[in-house]
């Protein structure tokens, strides 16, 4: 940058602090509103004085260092020479250094050390401080081939019972300090009230009261209590989050504005934050959203005043990703607004290396004071000594064998027995273990369908049943729960037999998503492609009685495909536990126990759906849970949705031959389309063929993809090259192409072109205004079939032409 450049930029900086403070003089908030507490242990005298001692011989350099981290995908250890960062993080779809991105327990364990080698070796002019080395380990360590996967947390709300809560985390602990990792960005305190939510799974329950009830067991299951802290007895770090409101932004939007008062902040989402801090967490992570119109990232107010001040909070405050970037006059390399904020760490995944450099100039020309970031890097080290991190010994890290033990296994088991919630049974239930069972449905033998998002990768997706050794689909659990019984179960995902069967247990739902891609505009399940109701409808019809088992990261309207079946559970993400939901089912040895911690809708547009509002009106009120002791059945439901199926829509463009709504395929000039078979249905493709120069094009309403193109989302298409390119084949999105040519794969076969949404940005599309998201045209003759066209997150194979 030109002296006239870093001149404009710092007066730049200077007109946006002034405004973030003016913005903040306005005092939204008084801190005597809020709830007292006070970490508990984190505070001590002979941890001062080594934290006093060092940062005596610490740089700035070194300081400015402790407050960033950086993803493991964006940075080597080699770096950490130049750049003396505090902290590394393994994104939800980052592998370990070297291995693919689903990898054991061992991989993780080098990576994490190879850094630390570095962060601890002897050099001139540099104090050995550890790393920390945080994964979002939120339902078990699920970023680890072989761990335990636990409910989401949307099941284990509807469990009401803390003290399982305190054995999971301890489970979850340990499984990931014996990957080398020692910071779990968890539990989520998040009190959702739109389902729309993509991340509604992520929360306990709508209830602030249950959300309270899981802060401190999970807190305390993951750390231990302050007398048994440290990485050494198998205990890592927590992080509550999101500080504060994610889960009450309006129309349900990821990172957006929750518009309440102060007093519903307190009374609803900040719930479980006093005995979280209570029980000693040692982080809390900012939230992506605006409270009222102000970004929690720089949230002086909130963050300072009622966090560190009236709440009492002592560790440190870590953000989400890149999400200082969002702070007004902010970008993601240059922040000194969210540090004067409170924030402590900043999560800068891929531009640390920027946001280093950026603040390090603040801190030397007194815009962040040395007040603050001494502050900020003395309540990282009070964690870091807390932890154990100081003392080299990691005894867990030879002890894998506790990742997917028997022991941890049987905990989710039992957990995900008290989490499914019975809706309907008319009496087909309990199955008799000697009964012949039909088990029908895609996601029956799926254990990642069963698992959600965020396991293996950040959404969840491109898992199959061998990325889950040990665990159990939830066929297999039937299975073996009918065999024991000297009955049988054959599994059919079509629902075709031979021999009828006494029953059919169905398993459908959402496939896995996390933020963004879960986000929805309506809550009915499958509009406009009622697969699932079509193969109950047609078991029903032979007369075979059926149970659906539902997956689901939040309740929705299936009032169809309830009507369609004899029994009804809600079973949300069970996880890798599959042999839970038949220990249900199953015999009748165990009964029914969970209850709704969500309100179920009656309509698909009842998205604002919570116990306490004036208009309440669920379906199952929250609470409701049937069970065989006291039974009960659901009379015919209304099948009117209530809502305009189309809007359910956004990233799903072209899959089994059609085009689903809200999208439409135009095909213009010499261009024909006629349908030929998939690689795993009867004309479940289309194939398109270019006699000479045209153009095919899907369209539909406007789409703003701007979240998922910084989120390094991309265009997949599943297709196998008939006739290859004569020339240039260029693929669009709006106004903006690039020519594929010469990357499609003209060998035998159906394969995966993933094309980035940064790298059609750059060509020039508008990202915030998309009505045209996939279109093909050529010059010359070529043809090629399509099976399917969606937005995705696997960043494997990804390619940019030129």
């Amino acid at each position: 940058m030109g002296r006239f450049g870093f001149l404009m930029a710092a007066a730049a900086m200077a007109v946006s602090v002034a405004a973030c403070t003016a913005q903040q003089d306005g005092k939204t908030v008084n801190p005597q509103n809020w709830p007292e507490a006070k970490s508990v242990g984190l505070i001590d005298d002979a941890t001062e004085a080594k934290i006093d001692a060092l940062m005596a011989r610490m740089s700035l350099e070194e300081k400015i260092g402790q407050m960033i981290q950086a993803d493991i995908g964006s940075i080597t250890p080699e770096d950490l020479r130049e750049y003396p960062l505090g902290s590394i993080l393994a994104g939800g779809s980052s592998p370990p250094l070297g291995h693919p991105d689903r990898s054991p327990a061992q991989p993780w364990i080098e990576t994490s050390r190879a850094f630390n080698a570095v962060a601890m070796e002897e050099r001139e002019g540099h104090v050995r401080i550890p790393l920390m080395f945080g994964v979002d380990a939120v339902h078990g360590n699920s970023n680890v081939v072989g761990a335990t996967i636990f409910p989401h947390n949307v099941g284990l709300g509807a469990m009401r019972d803390p003290e399982l809560m305190r054995r999971i985390g301890q489970a979850t602990a340990e499984e990931t300090a014996a990957a080398g990792m020692d910071w779990a960005f968890g539990p989520t305190l998040a009190v959702p009230q739109d389902e729309r939510w993509g991340r509604a799974y992520e929360g306990y329950s709508e209830d602030p009261d249950v959300v309270a009830s899981y802060a401190a067991p999970m807190v305390e299951g993951l750390q231990g209590t302050p007398d048994s802290w440290g990485i050494q007895g198998g205990h890592v770090a927590a992080s509550v989050k999101h500080f504060l409101g994610d889960g009450g932004t309006t129309d349900g939007i990821d990172q957006g504005d929750t518009q309440v008062d102060e007093e519903t902040l307190i009374r609803v989402h900040n719930a479980g934050y006093p005995n979280a801090i209570n029980a000693g967490t040692m982080t809390v992570m900012a939230s992506f959203n605006t409270w009222n119109g102000v970004k929690m990232h720089g949230n002086r107010e909130l963050l300072t005043d009622v966090l560190k001040g009236r709440m009492g909070f002592d560790g440190f405050i870590v953000g989400d990703w890149n999400g200082h970037g969002q702070i007004p006059g902010c970008i993601n390399t240059d922040c000194p607004q969210t540090f004067l904020a409170g924030l402590d760490m900043a999560m800068a995944p891929d531009s640390w290396k920027g946001l280093y450099d950026s603040t390090l100039a603040a801190a030397k020309d007194g815009t962040i004071p040395m007040e603050r970031i001494d502050d900020a890097v003395r309540r990282i080290l009070r964690v870091k000594f807390k932890m154990g991190l100081f003392d080299t010994a990691r005894p867990f890290e030879s002890r894998t064998a506790v990742i997917g033990s028997a022991e941890h296994r049987a905990i989710a088991r039992e957990a995900v027995r008290k989490s499914l919630v019975l809706l309907k049974n008319d009496g087909v239930l309990p199955i008799k273990a000697s009964a012949n069972i039909l088990v029908a449905g895609e996601a029956a033998d799926d254990i990642g369908r069963q698992s959600g998002g965020w396991t293996l990768s950040w959404q969840g997706d491109g898992n199959t049943n061998a990325d889950f050794p040990g665990a159990t689909s939830i066929y297999a659990g039937i299975a073996q729960a009918a065999q024991a019984g000297g009955g049988t179960a054959t599994l059919s995902t079509d629902g075709s037999f031979s021999q009828k069967p006494d029953v059919a247990i169905v398993v459908f739902g959402e496939l896995p998503y996390a933020e963004m891609r879960g986000d929805v505009r309506t809550l009915e399940f499958q509009p406009g492609d009622k697969q699932a109701l079509a193969l109950l409808k047609r078991l029903r019809e032979q007369g075979i009685p059926t149970v659906s088992v539902f997956l689901s990261g939040r309740p929705m309207w299936v009032n169809p495909e309830m009507n369609a079946s004899n029994a009804f559970v809600a079973a949300w993400f069970p996880g890798s536990e599959g042999a839970g939901i038949a220990d249900l089912l199953i015999g009748g040895d165990h009964d029914f126990s969970g209850t709704l911690s969500f309100s179920w809708p009656k309509t698909a547009g009842q998205f604002v759906l919570n116990q306490g509002q004036d208009d309440y009106d669920p379906l199952f009120a929250f609470g409701y849970g049937l069970t065989y002791a006291k039974g009960g059945d659901v009379p015919q439901l209304s099948e009117v949705s209530g809502i305009d199926a189309s809007l359910a829509n956004t990233s799903l463009f072209f899959t089994r031959g059609r085009v689903p709504e809200p999208f439409t395929l135009s095909l213009a000039d010499a261009v024909t389309r006629s349908a030929v078979d998939s690689e795993t249905a009867q004309e479940g493709a289309m194939r398109l063929t270019w006699n000479g120069a045209g153009s095919v094009s899907i369209d539909g309403p406007e789409l703003a993809l701007v979240r998922e193109t910084n989120a390094d989302m991309n265009i997949q298409v599943t297709y196998r090259l008939v006739t290859p390119p004569s020339g240039a084949v260029e693929m669009k999105l709006g106004a903006a192409s690039v020519n594929i040519a010469d990357v499609l794969d003209g060998s035998d076969g159906w394969h995966m072109l993933r094309i980035p949404l940064k790298c059609l940005r750059d060509a020039g599309a508008d990202v915030e205004s998309v009505t045209s998201p996939f279109a093909l045209s050529a010059d010359a003759p070529f043809a090629m079939a399509i099976s399917d066209v969606r937005l995705a997150t696997d960043p494997a194979g990804t390619v940019c032409p030129n």
